[in-house]
């Protein structure tokens, strides 16, 4: 069965899974209601979330990956079914009174050690922003609350993928090629950001972000109900409930994190502009306007010009096989852990190409699994992105339950007889994605409820982004970029190229996620809104962005974060800063030292969520970074590296 899981030898399989966490979460109900106050209490409330989490998890990433539609539909029907289960239990009055006990007992609560107390506080906030303290009336509105957010998030994302038809005469005859034609009409799926006709891109940018009433309704009661839910279990407004628990704990400390940043920002980023406008006129001498779908054309237009960076010079230094030694090496290294490659069993894998890792540590021995899911294939997501299907906790009997996970990446298939070669894009994101695995093996928490990833959003993107800056250090990068054929390493004037020819437009970019991050806090700060989705976006497009608000546009119903991170969008920013602080302070001296990769590993890894973030960022940096210093860690890898420059002038 699927990740050996007996019963998902086929699609049925998970009626039987579900059927059999639903029996065992029943009992699990009863004995939490009858058991006295105390640490067992925290220990069946853990065992409750990992009977149902286990077919959840595994099911969310079935219904996405699985080439086999009954495989999907069967994940997506229990994942639906657990999903209403868990939304009744948090409901549950009888239930949330084991735990309220348990928190109004001073005796109790004061021998529980803080793990425990914070898993204890972590399931009672579940309970409140379910609306378990309010009447049953208005409980009863939570739930429906919470369910019609559930199925309008749904269609809210499949709209932000859907393509938009256009009537091809509307276009001019020599560019209706770069399109997908349906009889007498073209399809737009994107905004053809790459392509070097201004006009094709102008065209898809009008035509694919055109605005759709439909998709609007939707966006516009999707922020209205999150807000009734948020005002209806006693927050001020969505902000403020999603970004509890979190590093920056509340909207008003993100809202001077991105003021401040788009301050220091805002110099570089006109320069930036600046340059693109400059490019622009040269290439295109008619129109010399920079408009917003100019910006990731020209600068990497600027970018290939000023560094010569073509990822086909990289690419034969990159194998898949090279990058994996080069992963394996720095694990050991920093934190003693080896990868090792393990046989599957028949039904275990949902593709052939799909490899199951073993993660060893030298003395600790077995730690989990990774399945590498890494090749594309018809119907497969083009995200790169980490799934937890099994979360690690202590068992009853003493035992730990491995934590399994599966990377998922979109590499291109390699021709018979060679190597899979990465660009070095593909190499950053392969390090990113590991980063999140590690976390996942790491994070080996009593309880699976807060088990490696599952903590803050602004914290979860640390441990991969970090990993970046170790994907981008040449000393990391020697000890396995190769090339294929001859075995000559990558020569070290070329990382540095590399790594510097990121940094141009980095401002603009960045700004270009303040903006993103700003309007993501407006939807879901106070309502109901001043103005209508599209009025707010232009206004803080202009104000916050810079360039042109384009009439007739509404990007904000592309703007898919929405979902996964509604309120959180910030947290990639927040997360980078916190990456680059532990990486200047802890790494950029030694990328291979032992005592810091312990270090690291002690204060930021092995809590998952059961720590308060702001606390594990203090133990690694051994001090409180403010918003200030959050920004400046941000500013400061914008500068160029001084060496280089003088280098390649």
């Amino acid at each position: 069965g699927l990740f050996g899981v007996p019963e998902l030898s086929c699609p049925e399989g998970f009626q039987e899974a579900q059927d059999k966490a639903l029996q065992e979460s029943e009992q699990l109900v009863q004995k939490a209601c009858s058991t006295p106050p105390g640490p067992e209490t925290v220990m069946i409330f853990d065992q409750l979330s990992d009977s149902l989490c286990r077919v959840a998890d595994l099911a969310d990433f079935v219904k996405v990956a699985h080439p086999d539609l009954e495989f999907r539909e069967a994940a997506e029907e229990a994942c639906r079914n657990i999903g209403t289960v868990v939304e009744k239990l948090n409901t549950d009055v009888e239930l949330c009174q084991s735990l309220r006990r348990l928190l109004a007992d001073e005796t109790v609560l004061s021998s529980l050690d803080p793990e425990t107390r914070r898993v204890a506080e972590l399931f009672m906030f579940d309970f409140e922003i379910s609306g378990i303290h309010l009447d049953e009336e208005k409980r009863k509105k939570a739930v429906d609350l919470n369910v019609r957010i559930l199925d309008l998030c749904n269609e809210f994302l499949i709209g932000t993928h859907i393509p938009n038809k256009i009537d091809k005469h509307v276009l001019p005859e020599h560019i209706r090629y770069n399109f997908t034609a349906e009889g007498n009409y073209l399809r737009i799926a994107g905004l053809h950001a790459d392509c070097p006709d201004d006009l094709v891109r102008e065209a898809a940018y009008k035509i694919f972000l055109h605005s759709n009433a439909q998709q609007l309704a939707r966006l516009e009661e999707l922020l209205a109900s999150r807000n009734s839910l948020a005002q209806l279990v006693g927050y001020d407004t969505f902000a403020h409930r999603a970004l509890q628990g979190t590093m920056a704990k509340n909207p008003e400390t993100v809202r001077q994190f991105l003021e401040k940043l788009s301050e220091q920002l805002s110099k570089r980023t006109q320069k930036d502009f600046e340059m693109m406008t400059k490019m622009k006129m040269k290439l295109n001498p008619h129109n010399s306007m920079l408009m917003p779908w100019d910006h990731p054309y020209y600068s990497g237009v600027l970018r290939a010009e000023r560094y010569n960076i073509d990822p086909g010079l990289y690419c034969p230094f990159f194998s898949l096989g090279a990058c994996m030694e080069g992963l394996n090496s720095l694990f050991s290294q920093l934190l003693g852990i080896s990868l090792y490659a393990e046989q599957t069993k028949r039904g275990e894998i949902w593709s052939e190409d799909v490899r199951k890792l073993a993660v060893v540590h030298e003395t600790e021995g077995l730690l989990g699994y990774i399945y590498c899911d890494f090749f594309q294939r018809p119907d497969k997501p083009h995200q790169d992105c980490h799934f937890t299907v099994r979360g690690g906790r202590l068992k009853e009997n003493g035992e730990y339950q491995l934590p399994v996970v599966v990377l998922m990446l979109s590499l291109p298939n390699s021709a018979r007889g060679a190597p899979t070669l990465l660009s070095p894009g593909m190499m950053e994101n392969l390090f990113h994605e590991m980063g999140h695995a590690m976390h996942s093996m790491l994070g080996r928490t009593r309880y699976q409820h807060v088990t490696g990833t599952r903590c803050a959003t602004d914290f979860a993107e640390v441990p991969s982004i970090l990993m970046e800056y170790f994907a981008n250090d040449y000393r990391v990068v020697n000890q396995f970029a190769r090339h294929y054929k001859t075995g000559q390493p990558l020569p070290k004037n070329m990382v540095s190229r590399l790594c510097e020819s990121k940094k141009v437009c980095a401002a603009a970019d960045m700004q270009l996620q303040v903006f993103y991050a700003v309007l993501d806090q407006i939807y879901h700060g106070k309502h109901p809104l001043k103005k209508s989705t599209t009025e707010i976006l232009k206004e803080t497009q202009e104000k916050v962005y810079g360039l042109p608000y384009v009439p007739n546009t509404a990007w904000q119903l592309r703007f898919s974060h929405l979902v996964g991170y509604g309120a959180k969008y910030y947290s990639y920013l927040m997360s980078r800063a916190v990456a680059s602080m532990v990486w200047k302070q802890c790494f950029a001296q030694n990328p291979f030292d032992r005592a810091m990769g312990e270090r690291y590993r002690r204060e930021m890894l092995a809590h998952g969520g059961g720590k308060e973030p702001m606390l594990m960022v203090q133990g690694m940096l051994q001090k409180s970074p403010s918003v200030e210093d959050f920004v400046d860690a941000l500013v400061s890898d914008l500068d160029h590296d001084f060496e280089t420059f003088i280098m390649d002038s």
